[in-house]
């Protein structure tokens, strides 16, 4: 699932991938129409943010007072701290421009804090003029006893975190007990770290733009793949922006996408007019080695199968916890968990890419394995 410039990131450790402003808003205000007085009172932490160039503080700190914030706390990692593979040049903020604590020795070694809670400026609004700044003693690293501090204090933490970091970003959070609203890959999902959190209802797909392109800007000399470029200049992003194909919203926090019932037709008309007539040709297929029905898309769930059905990932983004249960993943050691059996070993010979914890079929007397299926079953209304 993930694309060229996901896995390039990956390998070089570049994960600098900024977050357009759209994306920011659009996403923000799903919850917003969800529950107006969601972030009401609310201590906001912005980590791994870069804040002078970030678009999640710039929306943060635009709209405080319109979202009723009680404090808005946002942290950068220092200059030296960045391992990025291509060559990168120390650009001076406007912040660090027009402020006399401006240290160069620091702006290498040290992350900054940015916080909003008054009206510096005596402009009778609150907004990012009237951010306020320091030097954080240490690197900025969200695992930072200081930063953890922040972490502590702080109600609901939003950002884009470093993708090779995620799993560790995710139980950062999850150790303190606090909301989020974070940006990550669909492959994530089936992380095995990632997807109990799942399972369990304490962590699902946020409200937008999951399942589509997403547009990132990357800072000056990243090398960006010719066609990620030209897809996001499709978009209307010309520059140094980059597109990825599989990223997406991770969130628990309420929003009113996820209680949409999923429509669906019942088993025998999916047979009749699914538009997947032809994989559906001969009803719909049993696993070897679990008691589930194979469903190779969303929109081919039928409405009225009461067992466990495996179905692809992309069903998260439709997921309504009131609609339907996950029992579990079948994939590797989360399928062995899950109870699913052993293949038996004589298939090996024509099917090398079997491997316990792994749904599998016969077609054409062939042993088939269906990529990494979530298993849920219909809830029964009470």
């Amino acid at each position: 699932m993930a694309n060229d410039s996901l896995l390039s990131a990956k390998k070089a450790k570049n994960d600098e991938f900024y977050t357009v402003f759209e994306y920011v808003q659009k996403e923000i205000n799903a919850y917003l129409e969800y529950d107006p007085y969601v972030f009401k009172g609310k201590t906001i932490l912005l980590p791994c943010d870069d804040p002078e160039w970030s678009n999640f503080t710039r929306f943060f700190a635009q709209n405080f007072e319109a979202l009723g914030l009680k404090k808005l706390i946002s942290t950068s990692y220092s200059f030296d701290s960045k391992k990025s593979q291509y060559e990168q040049y120390h650009q001076l903020t406007l912040f660090e421009m027009t402020s006399p604590q401006y240290d160069e020795k620091k702006s290498h070694a040290q992350g900054k804090i940015y916080t909003l809670t008054k009206d510096i400026n005596k402009s009778g609004n609150v907004d990012i003029n009237d951010l306020e700044w320091r030097y954080l003693e240490g690197d900025g690293d969200f695992r930072s006893n200081e930063v953890r501090a922040l972490r502590d204090e702080a109600d609901i933490i939003v950002t884009n975190p470093p993708f090779s970091l995620f799993r560790e970003f995710v139980d950062w959070i999850f150790e303190a007990d606090k909301k989020c609203i974070i940006i990550g890959t669909i492959g994530a999902a089936s992380y095995k770290e990632i997807f109990p959190l799942i399972k369990d209802n304490k962590l699902w797909i946020g409200a937008t733009n999951n399942g589509k392109d997403m547009v990132f800007e990357v800072p000056e000399g990243a090398k960006v793949d010719p066609k990620d470029k030209l897809k996001a200049e499709k978009l209307g992003y010309v520059g140094n922006y980059t597109r990825l194909g599989n990223a997406c919203w991770y969130t628990n926090v309420d929003h009113g996408r996820r209680h949409l019932p999923l429509s669906l037709m019942t088993m025998s008309d999916n047979l009749k007019f699914s538009k997947h007539k032809e994989i559906l040709e001969n009803g719909y297929i049993k696993y070897e080695n679990f008691d589930a029905i194979e469903v190779p898309y969303v929109d081919a769930i039928p409405s009225d199968y009461e067992g466990a059905m495996g179905v692809p990932s992309s069903f998260l983004d439709k997921y309504n916890p009131d609609q339907f249960e996950i029992l579990g993943l079948a994939h590797g050691n989360l399928g062995v968990e899950l109870g699913i059996r052993p293949y038996d070993r004589k298939l090996k010979k024509i099917n090398k890419g079997l491997r316990d914890g792994d749904f599998y079929y016969f077609k054409d007397g062939k042993p088939q394995i269906p990529y990494s299926r979530i298993v849920i079953k219909k809830k029964v209304s009470k």
